[in-house]
Protein backbone atom coordinates (compact mmCIF):
# COMPACT_ATOMS: atom_id res chain seq x y z
CA UNK A 1 0.00 0.00 0.00
CA UNK A 2 1.27 3.68 -0.91
CA UNK A 3 2.14 5.55 1.92
CA UNK A 4 1.82 8.69 0.38
CA UNK A 5 -1.07 11.37 0.87
CA UNK A 6 -4.32 9.49 -1.71
CA UNK A 7 -7.13 11.96 -2.63
CA UNK A 8 -10.03 12.09 -0.26
CA UNK A 9 -12.67 9.45 -0.93
CA UNK A 10 -16.22 11.24 -1.44
CA UNK A 11 -19.55 9.99 -2.93
CA UNK A 12 -21.28 12.64 -5.67
CA UNK A 13 -23.90 13.54 -3.60
CA UNK A 14 -21.81 14.63 -0.72
CA UNK A 15 -21.89 18.64 0.34
CA UNK A 16 -19.12 20.32 -1.80
CA UNK A 17 -18.63 21.84 1.89
CA UNK A 18 -17.67 18.70 3.22
CA UNK A 19 -15.31 17.99 0.18
CA UNK A 20 -13.34 21.09 0.67
CA UNK A 21 -12.85 20.40 4.61
CA UNK A 22 -11.28 16.99 3.98
CA UNK A 23 -9.16 18.18 0.67
CA UNK A 24 -8.02 21.22 3.18
CA UNK A 25 -6.97 19.39 6.54
CA UNK A 26 -6.20 15.52 4.68
CA UNK A 27 -2.54 16.35 5.40
CA UNK A 28 -3.51 16.52 9.18
CA UNK A 29 -5.74 13.59 8.99
CA UNK A 30 -3.11 10.87 10.18
CA UNK A 31 -1.41 12.83 12.85
CA UNK A 32 -5.11 13.86 14.48
CA UNK A 33 -5.98 10.38 14.76
CA UNK A 34 -2.61 9.21 16.22
CA UNK A 35 -2.95 12.04 18.69
CA UNK A 36 -6.32 10.78 19.43
CA UNK A 37 -5.63 7.07 20.30
CA UNK A 38 -2.51 7.78 21.99
CA UNK A 39 -4.32 10.56 24.30
CA UNK A 40 -7.58 7.49 24.84
CA UNK A 41 -4.83 5.04 25.74
CA UNK A 42 -2.98 7.64 28.34
CA UNK A 43 -6.63 8.58 29.93
CA UNK A 44 -7.38 4.86 30.54
CA UNK A 45 -4.14 4.69 32.43
CA UNK A 46 -5.59 7.65 34.81
CA UNK A 47 -8.48 8.05 36.93
CA UNK A 48 -11.75 8.36 35.11
CA UNK A 49 -14.05 8.71 38.56
CA UNK A 50 -13.85 10.56 41.97
CA UNK A 51 -16.06 7.92 43.90
CA UNK A 52 -15.08 4.07 43.90
CA UNK A 53 -18.80 2.92 43.48
CA UNK A 54 -19.42 3.61 40.66
CA UNK A 55 -18.66 1.38 37.67
CA UNK A 56 -16.66 -0.81 38.92
CA UNK A 57 -14.20 1.42 40.60
CA UNK A 58 -12.36 3.42 38.19
CA UNK A 59 -10.95 5.78 40.47
CA UNK A 60 -7.32 4.14 40.89
CA UNK A 61 -4.43 5.66 38.82
CA UNK A 62 -2.46 3.44 36.37
CA UNK A 63 -4.12 0.47 37.73
CA UNK A 64 -7.12 0.47 35.09
CA UNK A 65 -10.71 -1.08 35.98
CA UNK A 66 -12.38 -3.61 33.58
CA UNK A 67 -14.11 -0.56 31.90
CA UNK A 68 -10.76 1.44 31.28
CA UNK A 69 -9.42 -2.17 30.36
CA UNK A 70 -11.84 -2.37 27.78
CA UNK A 71 -11.15 0.90 25.70
CA UNK A 72 -7.01 0.32 26.29
CA UNK A 73 -8.35 -2.73 23.91
CA UNK A 74 -10.23 -0.20 21.52
CA UNK A 75 -7.00 2.38 21.59
CA UNK A 76 -4.28 -0.72 20.94
CA UNK A 77 -6.27 -2.00 17.41
CA UNK A 78 -6.67 1.83 16.44
CA UNK A 79 -3.10 2.28 16.70
CA UNK A 80 -2.65 -1.08 14.84
CA UNK A 81 -4.92 0.46 11.98
CA UNK A 82 -2.70 3.75 11.61
CA UNK A 83 0.44 2.19 11.51
CA UNK A 84 -1.15 -0.59 8.73
CA UNK A 85 -1.80 2.75 7.41
CA UNK A 86 1.09 4.71 7.75
CA UNK A 87 3.90 2.63 9.32
CA UNK A 88 5.75 -0.49 9.72
CA UNK A 89 2.77 -2.61 9.32
CA UNK A 90 1.89 -1.05 5.73
CA UNK A 91 2.09 -4.08 3.85
CA UNK A 92 -1.17 -5.18 6.05
CA UNK A 93 -2.94 -2.18 5.43
CA UNK A 94 -3.09 -3.47 1.63
CA UNK A 95 -5.39 -5.28 2.48
CA UNK A 96 -7.49 -3.44 4.67
CA UNK A 97 -9.77 -0.07 3.88
CA UNK A 98 -8.29 1.45 7.16
CA UNK A 99 -10.51 4.65 6.63
CA UNK A 100 -13.36 2.84 6.84
CA UNK A 101 -12.92 0.71 9.82
CA UNK A 102 -11.08 3.30 12.23
CA UNK A 103 -14.38 5.52 11.48
CA UNK A 104 -16.35 3.22 12.86
CA UNK A 105 -13.71 3.07 15.79
CA UNK A 106 -14.10 6.38 16.58
CA UNK A 107 -17.77 6.73 16.70
CA UNK A 108 -17.34 3.54 19.16
CA UNK A 109 -15.09 4.86 21.16
CA UNK A 110 -17.00 8.41 21.46
CA UNK A 111 -20.18 6.86 22.03
CA UNK A 112 -18.42 4.72 24.99
CA UNK A 113 -16.83 7.47 26.49
CA UNK A 114 -19.73 9.62 26.39
CA UNK A 115 -21.56 7.32 27.80
CA UNK A 116 -18.90 7.02 30.99
CA UNK A 117 -18.76 10.35 31.48
CA UNK A 118 -22.85 10.74 31.66
CA UNK A 119 -23.42 7.57 33.21
CA UNK A 120 -20.24 8.21 36.06
CA UNK A 121 -21.07 11.72 36.64
CA UNK A 122 -24.86 11.05 37.10
CA UNK A 123 -24.42 8.15 39.20
CA UNK A 124 -21.47 10.14 41.57
CA UNK A 125 -23.85 13.24 42.10
CA UNK A 126 -22.26 15.52 39.39
CA UNK A 127 -20.43 15.69 36.60
CA UNK A 128 -17.73 17.65 38.74
CA UNK A 129 -16.58 14.19 40.18
CA UNK A 130 -15.26 12.86 36.55
CA UNK A 131 -11.45 12.94 37.16
CA UNK A 132 -9.32 14.25 34.79
CA UNK A 133 -8.48 10.93 32.67
CA UNK A 134 -12.23 10.32 31.29
CA UNK A 135 -12.54 14.10 30.28
CA UNK A 136 -8.64 13.27 28.14
CA UNK A 137 -10.17 9.92 26.84
CA UNK A 138 -13.03 11.46 25.72
CA UNK A 139 -11.42 14.20 23.96
CA UNK A 140 -8.81 11.38 22.84
CA UNK A 141 -11.54 9.65 21.22
CA UNK A 142 -13.63 12.75 19.72
CA UNK A 143 -10.11 13.50 17.94
CA UNK A 144 -9.95 10.20 16.82
CA UNK A 145 -12.84 10.31 15.00
CA UNK A 146 -12.05 13.74 13.85
CA UNK A 147 -9.00 12.31 12.00
CA UNK A 148 -10.37 8.93 10.68
CA UNK A 149 -13.36 10.97 9.28
CA UNK A 150 -10.44 13.43 7.64
CA UNK A 151 -8.78 10.40 6.90
CA UNK A 152 -8.60 9.75 2.79
CA UNK A 153 -9.38 5.94 1.43
CA UNK A 154 -7.73 4.14 -0.78
CA UNK A 155 -7.54 1.43 -2.66
CA UNK A 156 -7.20 -2.28 -0.99
CA UNK A 157 -6.69 -6.14 -2.45
CA UNK A 158 -9.78 -8.36 -2.56
CA UNK A 159 -9.36 -10.71 0.87
CA UNK A 160 -10.23 -13.81 -1.56
CA UNK A 161 -6.91 -13.33 -2.79
CA UNK A 162 -4.86 -13.45 0.46
CA UNK A 163 -3.01 -16.68 1.06
CA UNK A 164 -1.87 -17.67 4.51
CA UNK A 165 -0.97 -20.92 5.64
CA UNK A 166 -3.71 -23.77 6.63
CA UNK A 167 -2.12 -23.40 10.56
CA UNK A 168 -2.53 -19.99 10.52
CA UNK A 169 -6.36 -19.82 9.38
CA UNK A 170 -7.03 -22.22 12.26
CA UNK A 171 -5.64 -20.34 14.96
CA UNK A 172 -7.32 -17.12 13.72
CA UNK A 173 -10.48 -18.98 13.97
CA UNK A 174 -9.68 -20.65 17.49
CA UNK A 175 -8.40 -17.22 18.62
CA UNK A 176 -11.77 -15.35 17.96
CA UNK A 177 -13.71 -18.30 19.54
CA UNK A 178 -12.02 -18.04 22.70
CA UNK A 179 -12.28 -14.55 22.65
CA UNK A 180 -16.23 -15.29 21.96
CA UNK A 181 -16.50 -17.45 25.00
CA UNK A 182 -14.61 -15.09 27.62
CA UNK A 183 -16.53 -12.20 25.67
CA UNK A 184 -19.98 -13.88 26.73
CA UNK A 185 -18.77 -15.17 30.00
CA UNK A 186 -17.79 -11.61 30.99
CA UNK A 187 -21.33 -9.87 29.51
CA UNK A 188 -23.34 -12.50 31.74
CA UNK A 189 -21.34 -11.92 34.61
CA UNK A 190 -22.33 -8.15 34.85
CA UNK A 191 -25.20 -7.33 37.04
CA UNK A 192 -24.80 -3.65 37.04
CA UNK A 193 -26.95 -3.00 34.05
CA UNK A 194 -24.79 -0.20 33.08
CA UNK A 195 -21.62 -1.57 32.49
CA UNK A 196 -23.28 -4.67 30.56
CA UNK A 197 -24.68 -1.75 28.09
CA UNK A 198 -21.07 -0.36 28.01
CA UNK A 199 -19.71 -3.49 26.81
CA UNK A 200 -22.23 -4.51 24.24
CA UNK A 201 -20.51 -0.34 23.10
CA UNK A 202 -17.29 -1.89 23.22
CA UNK A 203 -17.92 -5.33 21.58
CA UNK A 204 -19.88 -3.45 18.91
CA UNK A 205 -17.55 -1.04 18.32
CA UNK A 206 -14.55 -4.22 17.59
CA UNK A 207 -16.85 -5.57 15.43
CA UNK A 208 -18.28 -2.56 13.34
CA UNK A 209 -14.21 -2.27 12.57
CA UNK A 210 -13.31 -5.04 11.80
CA UNK A 211 -16.25 -5.55 9.14
CA UNK A 212 -15.75 -2.04 7.63
CA UNK A 213 -12.20 -2.17 7.44
CA UNK A 214 -12.90 -6.10 5.49
CA UNK A 215 -10.97 -8.26 8.63
CA UNK A 216 -14.62 -10.40 8.37
CA UNK A 217 -14.65 -10.78 5.08
CA UNK A 218 -11.59 -12.48 4.94
CA UNK A 219 -12.62 -13.92 7.98
CA UNK A 220 -16.14 -15.62 6.10
CA UNK A 221 -13.46 -16.74 3.65
CA UNK A 222 -12.11 -18.99 5.96
CA UNK A 223 -14.53 -20.29 7.96
CA UNK A 224 -16.11 -21.63 4.71
CA UNK A 225 -12.88 -23.11 3.56
CA UNK A 226 -12.57 -24.91 7.55
CA UNK A 227 -16.06 -24.98 7.96
CA UNK A 228 -15.64 -28.26 10.25
CA UNK A 229 -12.84 -26.85 12.12
CA UNK A 230 -15.58 -23.90 12.87
CA UNK A 231 -18.29 -26.33 13.77
CA UNK A 232 -16.04 -28.31 15.63
CA UNK A 233 -14.61 -25.12 17.68
CA UNK A 234 -18.04 -23.51 18.31
CA UNK A 235 -19.31 -26.47 19.96
CA UNK A 236 -16.36 -26.74 22.16
CA UNK A 237 -16.58 -22.94 23.08
CA UNK A 238 -20.12 -23.82 24.00
CA UNK A 239 -19.74 -26.96 25.94
CA UNK A 240 -16.90 -25.12 28.14
CA UNK A 241 -19.36 -22.25 28.71
CA UNK A 242 -21.08 -23.26 31.91
CA UNK A 243 -17.18 -24.09 33.57
CA UNK A 244 -16.71 -20.25 33.40
CA UNK A 245 -19.70 -19.19 35.59
CA UNK A 246 -18.66 -20.71 38.91
CA UNK A 247 -21.77 -22.92 39.33
CA UNK A 248 -24.40 -19.40 39.05
CA UNK A 249 -27.52 -20.63 38.04
CA UNK A 250 -28.78 -17.36 37.08
CA UNK A 251 -26.39 -17.45 34.36
CA UNK A 252 -26.84 -20.37 32.98
CA UNK A 253 -30.57 -19.76 33.49
CA UNK A 254 -30.48 -17.22 30.53
CA UNK A 255 -28.31 -19.36 28.83
CA UNK A 256 -30.67 -22.41 28.84
CA UNK A 257 -33.46 -20.45 27.63
CA UNK A 258 -31.08 -19.22 25.00
CA UNK A 259 -30.55 -22.26 23.78
CA UNK A 260 -33.87 -23.26 24.08
CA UNK A 261 -35.08 -19.92 21.83
CA UNK A 262 -32.37 -20.79 19.67
CA UNK A 263 -33.03 -24.20 18.79
CA UNK A 264 -36.62 -22.93 18.46
CA UNK A 265 -35.60 -20.58 16.10
CA UNK A 266 -33.29 -22.98 14.20
CA UNK A 267 -36.85 -24.78 12.99
CA UNK A 268 -38.44 -21.87 12.34
CA UNK A 269 -35.78 -20.84 9.91
CA UNK A 270 -36.45 -23.74 7.58
CA UNK A 271 -39.95 -22.54 7.39
CA UNK A 272 -39.19 -19.07 7.12
CA UNK A 273 -35.65 -18.16 6.25
CA UNK A 274 -35.83 -21.74 3.26
CA UNK A 275 -39.08 -22.21 1.93
CA UNK A 276 -40.15 -18.49 2.42
CA UNK A 277 -43.13 -19.29 4.37
CA UNK A 278 -44.53 -16.69 6.81
CA UNK A 279 -45.54 -18.52 9.69
CA UNK A 280 -46.72 -16.24 13.00
CA UNK A 281 -47.96 -19.12 14.80
CA UNK A 282 -45.11 -21.11 15.19
CA UNK A 283 -44.72 -20.97 19.19
CA UNK A 284 -47.80 -23.43 18.99
CA UNK A 285 -45.19 -26.44 17.99
CA UNK A 286 -43.07 -25.70 21.00
CA UNK A 287 -46.03 -25.62 23.17
CA UNK A 288 -47.65 -28.75 21.93
CA UNK A 289 -44.29 -30.75 22.66
CA UNK A 290 -43.90 -29.27 25.94
CA UNK A 291 -47.68 -30.32 26.60
CA UNK A 292 -47.01 -34.18 25.76
CA UNK A 293 -43.87 -33.75 27.79
CA UNK A 294 -45.63 -32.30 30.58
CA UNK A 295 -48.41 -34.76 30.47
CA UNK A 296 -45.89 -37.55 30.11
CA UNK A 297 -44.47 -36.95 33.21
CA UNK A 298 -44.08 -37.77 36.68
CA UNK A 299 -45.62 -34.81 37.71
CA UNK A 300 -49.17 -35.01 40.51
CA UNK A 301 -50.65 -32.69 38.31
CA UNK A 302 -50.03 -34.87 34.70
CA UNK A 303 -53.25 -36.30 32.89
CA UNK A 304 -52.13 -39.36 31.49
CA UNK A 305 -50.84 -42.19 33.17
CA UNK A 306 -48.38 -43.61 30.79
CA UNK A 307 -45.38 -43.03 31.89
CA UNK A 308 -42.61 -43.98 29.20
CA UNK A 309 -38.92 -43.34 29.11
CA UNK A 310 -38.05 -39.76 28.37
CA UNK A 311 -36.64 -40.52 25.01
CA UNK A 312 -39.61 -42.09 23.97
CA UNK A 313 -41.38 -38.91 25.41
CA UNK A 314 -38.96 -36.85 23.29
CA UNK A 315 -39.62 -38.37 20.05
CA UNK A 316 -43.64 -38.21 21.01
CA UNK A 317 -43.84 -35.03 21.68
CA UNK A 318 -41.70 -34.60 18.20
CA UNK A 319 -44.15 -36.35 16.15
CA UNK A 320 -46.75 -35.46 18.17
CA UNK A 321 -45.77 -31.71 16.71
CA UNK A 322 -45.13 -32.95 13.06
CA UNK A 323 -48.86 -34.29 13.03
CA UNK A 324 -50.01 -31.34 13.95
CA UNK A 325 -48.06 -29.53 11.35
CA UNK A 326 -49.35 -31.62 8.58
CA UNK A 327 -52.97 -31.32 9.75
CA UNK A 328 -52.80 -27.50 9.83
CA UNK A 329 -50.64 -27.11 6.40
CA UNK A 330 -52.49 -29.88 4.25
CA UNK A 331 -55.18 -27.27 4.18
CA UNK A 332 -53.32 -23.53 4.78
CA UNK A 333 -50.26 -24.11 2.42
CA UNK A 334 -53.26 -23.30 -0.58
CA UNK A 335 -52.78 -20.12 -0.07
CA UNK A 336 -49.37 -18.31 0.45
CA UNK A 337 -48.38 -14.71 1.56
CA UNK A 338 -50.12 -12.53 3.75
CA UNK A 339 -53.29 -15.23 3.86
CA UNK A 340 -50.94 -17.46 5.16
CA UNK A 341 -49.48 -15.42 7.97
CA UNK A 342 -53.45 -14.76 8.91
CA UNK A 343 -54.06 -18.59 8.97
CA UNK A 344 -50.64 -19.63 10.93
CA UNK A 345 -51.69 -16.71 13.52
CA UNK A 346 -55.48 -18.23 13.61
CA UNK A 347 -53.47 -21.71 14.24
CA UNK A 348 -51.60 -19.93 17.31
CA UNK A 349 -54.53 -18.61 19.35
CA UNK A 350 -56.47 -21.54 18.92
CA UNK A 351 -53.66 -23.79 20.56
CA UNK A 352 -53.57 -21.51 23.44
CA UNK A 353 -56.82 -21.08 23.90
CA UNK A 354 -57.32 -24.79 23.47
CA UNK A 355 -54.88 -25.12 25.98
CA UNK A 356 -56.95 -23.04 28.26
CA UNK A 357 -60.14 -25.13 27.80
CA UNK A 358 -59.38 -29.05 27.92
CA UNK A 359 -60.02 -28.83 31.71
CA UNK A 360 -63.06 -31.39 32.11
CA UNK A 361 -65.18 -28.43 32.12
CA UNK A 362 -65.35 -27.16 28.72
CA UNK A 363 -63.43 -30.06 27.23
CA UNK A 364 -61.63 -32.63 27.59
CA UNK A 365 -59.43 -33.16 30.89
CA UNK A 366 -56.33 -32.95 29.61
CA UNK A 367 -54.38 -29.75 30.44
CA UNK A 368 -55.90 -28.82 33.63
CA UNK A 369 -56.97 -25.79 31.46
CA UNK A 370 -55.75 -22.22 32.67
CA UNK A 371 -53.55 -23.39 35.61
CA UNK A 372 -51.76 -25.46 33.30
CA UNK A 373 -49.63 -28.58 34.51
CA UNK A 374 -47.01 -27.21 37.53
CA UNK A 375 -44.30 -29.21 39.66
CA UNK A 376 -43.36 -31.21 36.69
CA UNK A 377 -39.67 -33.27 38.18
CA UNK A 378 -36.59 -32.77 36.92
CA UNK A 379 -35.66 -35.43 34.30
CA UNK A 380 -33.41 -38.68 35.36
CA UNK A 381 -31.50 -40.37 33.05
CA UNK A 382 -30.32 -43.59 34.51
CA UNK A 383 -28.37 -42.70 37.98
CA UNK A 384 -28.07 -38.47 36.35
CA UNK A 385 -30.80 -36.60 37.76
CA UNK A 386 -30.59 -33.05 36.42
CA UNK A 387 -31.67 -31.34 39.10
CA UNK A 388 -29.05 -32.29 41.37
CA UNK A 389 -25.53 -30.16 41.49
CA UNK A 390 -22.64 -32.29 39.82
CA UNK A 391 -18.82 -31.21 40.58
CA UNK A 392 -16.53 -31.75 37.64
CA UNK A 393 -12.49 -30.82 38.07
CA UNK A 394 -13.79 -29.08 40.84
CA UNK A 395 -16.77 -26.47 39.19
CA UNK A 396 -20.32 -26.86 40.44
CA UNK A 397 -22.58 -27.83 37.93
CA UNK A 398 -26.30 -26.93 38.98
CA UNK A 399 -29.45 -28.08 37.72
CA UNK A 400 -29.92 -25.59 34.66
CA UNK A 401 -25.89 -26.18 33.06
CA UNK A 402 -27.15 -29.59 33.16
CA UNK A 403 -30.02 -28.85 30.73
CA UNK A 404 -27.63 -26.80 29.11
CA UNK A 405 -26.11 -29.40 28.18
CA UNK A 406 -28.46 -32.00 27.32
CA UNK A 407 -30.02 -28.79 24.97
CA UNK A 408 -26.15 -28.46 23.46
CA UNK A 409 -26.91 -32.46 22.43
CA UNK A 410 -30.92 -31.26 21.01
CA UNK A 411 -28.90 -28.06 19.11
CA UNK A 412 -26.32 -30.22 17.74
CA UNK A 413 -28.85 -32.68 15.91
CA UNK A 414 -31.25 -29.88 15.12
CA UNK A 415 -27.56 -27.54 13.66
CA UNK A 416 -27.11 -31.31 11.30
CA UNK A 417 -30.26 -31.94 10.32
CA UNK A 418 -30.94 -28.31 9.38
CA UNK A 419 -27.67 -28.27 7.65
CA UNK A 420 -28.38 -31.61 5.50
CA UNK A 421 -31.58 -30.76 4.39
CA UNK A 422 -29.96 -26.45 3.66
CA UNK A 423 -27.22 -28.79 1.48
CA UNK A 424 -29.68 -31.51 0.06
CA UNK A 425 -31.90 -31.14 -3.03
CA UNK A 426 -34.87 -30.47 -0.57
CA UNK A 427 -33.22 -27.74 0.49
CA UNK A 428 -32.74 -26.28 -3.32
CA UNK A 429 -36.29 -26.70 -3.69
CA UNK A 430 -37.24 -24.52 -0.75
CA UNK A 431 -34.80 -21.82 -2.01
CA UNK A 432 -36.30 -21.93 -5.68
CA UNK A 433 -39.60 -21.76 -4.04
CA UNK A 434 -38.98 -18.64 -1.99
CA UNK A 435 -37.17 -16.97 -4.77
CA UNK A 436 -40.27 -17.62 -7.32
CA UNK A 437 -42.82 -20.26 -6.71
CA UNK A 438 -44.64 -20.14 -10.22
CA UNK A 439 -40.98 -20.70 -11.69
CA UNK A 440 -40.63 -23.61 -9.45
CA UNK A 441 -43.14 -25.44 -9.97
CA UNK A 442 -42.77 -25.11 -14.15
CA UNK A 443 -39.38 -26.10 -13.76
CA UNK A 444 -40.80 -29.42 -12.13
CA UNK A 445 -40.39 -28.76 -8.20
CA UNK A 446 -42.97 -30.57 -6.45
CA UNK A 447 -44.26 -27.13 -4.78
CA UNK A 448 -46.99 -28.24 -2.10
CA UNK A 449 -45.47 -31.34 -0.82
CA UNK A 450 -41.49 -29.47 -0.18
CA UNK A 451 -43.93 -26.84 1.69
CA UNK A 452 -46.02 -29.22 3.64
CA UNK A 453 -42.17 -31.09 4.17
CA UNK A 454 -40.46 -27.69 5.37
CA UNK A 455 -44.13 -27.30 8.07
CA UNK A 456 -43.46 -30.84 9.15
CA UNK A 457 -39.72 -30.85 9.98
CA UNK A 458 -39.51 -27.47 11.58
CA UNK A 459 -42.86 -28.45 13.85
CA UNK A 460 -41.19 -31.54 14.46
CA UNK A 461 -38.03 -30.27 15.87
CA UNK A 462 -39.75 -27.27 17.88
CA UNK A 463 -41.66 -29.90 19.62
CA UNK A 464 -38.06 -32.20 20.46
CA UNK A 465 -37.33 -28.63 21.86
CA UNK A 466 -40.49 -28.61 23.54
CA UNK A 467 -40.22 -32.02 25.94
CA UNK A 468 -37.45 -30.89 27.55
CA UNK A 469 -38.33 -27.42 28.08
CA UNK A 470 -41.88 -28.55 29.91
CA UNK A 471 -39.04 -29.94 32.35
CA UNK A 472 -36.75 -26.89 32.61
CA UNK A 473 -39.13 -24.51 33.28
CA UNK A 474 -41.09 -26.84 35.95
CA UNK A 475 -44.44 -25.69 34.86
CA UNK A 476 -46.33 -25.51 31.58
CA UNK A 477 -49.78 -22.98 31.21
CA UNK A 478 -51.54 -21.88 27.90
CA UNK A 479 -49.60 -18.27 28.45
CA UNK A 480 -46.60 -19.02 28.39
CA UNK A 481 -47.01 -19.35 24.31
CA UNK A 482 -48.93 -16.54 22.81
CA UNK A 483 -48.07 -14.56 19.83
CA UNK A 484 -45.44 -12.01 21.10
CA UNK A 485 -43.16 -15.20 21.30
CA UNK A 486 -44.00 -16.60 17.81
CA UNK A 487 -43.04 -12.64 17.22
CA UNK A 488 -39.79 -12.85 18.88
CA UNK A 489 -38.55 -16.26 16.90
CA UNK A 490 -39.30 -14.39 13.73
CA UNK A 491 -37.29 -11.86 14.77
CA UNK A 492 -34.26 -13.54 15.52
CA UNK A 493 -34.50 -15.17 12.09
CA UNK A 494 -34.82 -11.88 9.98
CA UNK A 495 -32.24 -9.91 12.47
CA UNK A 496 -29.53 -12.95 12.79
CA UNK A 497 -29.89 -13.52 8.63
CA UNK A 498 -32.36 -16.14 6.76
CA UNK A 499 -31.59 -19.46 6.03
CA UNK A 500 -28.34 -19.89 8.07
CA UNK A 501 -27.25 -21.32 11.26
CA UNK A 502 -24.89 -18.97 12.68
CA UNK A 503 -27.28 -16.27 12.31
CA UNK A 504 -30.17 -17.25 14.27
CA UNK A 505 -27.95 -18.34 16.80
CA UNK A 506 -26.86 -14.66 16.99
CA UNK A 507 -30.73 -13.07 16.11
CA UNK A 508 -31.81 -15.56 19.30
CA UNK A 509 -29.11 -14.92 21.89
CA UNK A 510 -29.61 -11.06 21.27
CA UNK A 511 -33.46 -11.11 21.70
CA UNK A 512 -32.97 -13.48 24.66
CA UNK A 513 -29.80 -11.70 26.62
CA UNK A 514 -30.93 -7.90 25.85
CA UNK A 515 -34.42 -8.63 27.80
CA UNK A 516 -32.81 -10.41 30.34
CA UNK A 517 -29.97 -7.60 31.20
CA UNK A 518 -31.68 -4.12 30.64
CA UNK A 519 -34.06 -4.80 33.10
CA UNK A 520 -32.45 -1.80 35.16
CA UNK A 521 -34.57 0.37 32.85
CA UNK A 522 -37.57 -2.21 32.30
CA UNK A 523 -40.39 0.60 31.74
CA UNK A 524 -38.06 1.69 28.59
CA UNK A 525 -36.01 -1.80 27.03
CA UNK A 526 -38.76 -2.48 24.84
CA UNK A 527 -38.63 0.78 23.79
CA UNK A 528 -34.97 0.93 23.18
CA UNK A 529 -35.03 -2.81 21.99
CA UNK A 530 -37.17 -2.11 19.25
CA UNK A 531 -35.32 1.20 17.80
CA UNK A 532 -32.10 -1.01 17.92
CA UNK A 533 -33.94 -3.35 15.77
CA UNK A 534 -35.36 -0.73 13.36
CA UNK A 535 -31.47 0.52 13.06
CA UNK A 536 -30.12 -3.06 12.18
CA UNK A 537 -33.21 -3.02 9.72
CA UNK A 538 -32.00 0.09 8.28
CA UNK A 539 -28.54 -0.51 7.92
CA UNK A 540 -27.93 -4.35 7.73
CA UNK A 541 -31.21 -5.63 5.95
CA UNK A 542 -29.98 -9.07 5.41
CA UNK A 543 -29.09 -9.40 8.90
CA UNK A 544 -25.81 -9.25 11.10
CA UNK A 545 -24.80 -13.09 9.82
CA UNK A 546 -26.29 -13.65 6.58
CA UNK A 547 -26.05 -15.93 3.63
CA UNK A 548 -23.85 -15.30 1.31
CA UNK A 549 -26.71 -15.29 -1.81
CA UNK A 550 -28.85 -13.42 0.91
CA UNK A 551 -25.64 -10.58 0.95
CA UNK A 552 -25.76 -10.49 -2.61
CA UNK A 553 -29.39 -9.57 -2.70
CA UNK A 554 -28.77 -6.72 -0.78
CA UNK A 555 -26.01 -5.32 -2.67
CA UNK A 556 -26.38 -6.20 -6.39
CA UNK A 557 -24.07 -3.64 -6.95
CA UNK A 558 -21.19 -4.36 -5.50
CA UNK A 559 -18.95 -6.16 -8.09
CA UNK A 560 -15.96 -7.11 -5.14
CA UNK A 561 -18.54 -9.38 -2.92
CA UNK A 562 -20.10 -10.88 -6.34
CA UNK A 563 -16.32 -11.43 -7.52
CA UNK A 564 -15.85 -13.17 -4.44
CA UNK A 565 -18.85 -15.41 -3.73
CA UNK A 566 -18.00 -16.81 -7.80
CA UNK A 567 -14.60 -17.26 -6.56
CA UNK A 568 -15.38 -19.41 -3.06
CA UNK A 569 -18.01 -21.55 -5.12
CA UNK A 570 -15.61 -22.31 -8.33
CA UNK A 571 -13.10 -23.18 -5.45
CA UNK A 572 -15.85 -25.85 -3.73
CA UNK A 573 -16.70 -27.28 -6.55
CA UNK A 574 -12.81 -28.12 -7.36
CA UNK A 575 -12.22 -29.78 -3.92
CA UNK A 576 -15.66 -31.81 -4.64
CA UNK A 577 -14.50 -32.73 -8.26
Amino acid sequence: MSTSTASPAVTPDEPTGIQAVRRRYAHLAWPVALAGAVLLLVGCLLSWNYDTTVLGDLSIYFYPGPLQILMIIVAVAAIVLLLAYRGPLHRLGEWLDVASGLTAVGVGASIYMLLVVVAGGIQAGGLVNVDPGGWVSFVGALLLLAGAYLLPSTDRRDAIHARLPGWVEIATIVVLLAVALFGAAFALGQDDGTIFVLFLVFAGTLVAGLVRCGFFAWVGIIAQKHREVLTLGAFVVAFLFPFTQNGSDANMSIATQVIIFAVTALGLNIVVGLAGLLDLGYIAFLGAGAYVGATLSMSAFATISWKPPFIVVVFVGALFSATLGLIIGTPTLRVSGDYLAIVTLAFGEIFRLAMGNFDGDNGPDLTNGPNGIPAIPDLAIGSFNFGDTHTVLGIPLGRFANYYFLLLVVAAVIITVFTRLNNSRIGRGWVAIREDEKAAEAMGVNVFGLKLFAFASGAFLAGMAGTIKAHQDVSVTPDQYVFLESAFLLAAIVLGGMGTVGGVLVGAAILRLLPEKLRFISDYRYLIFGILLVLVMRFRPEGLVPSQRRRLEFHEDDERLASRIEQVHLEEEGAKA
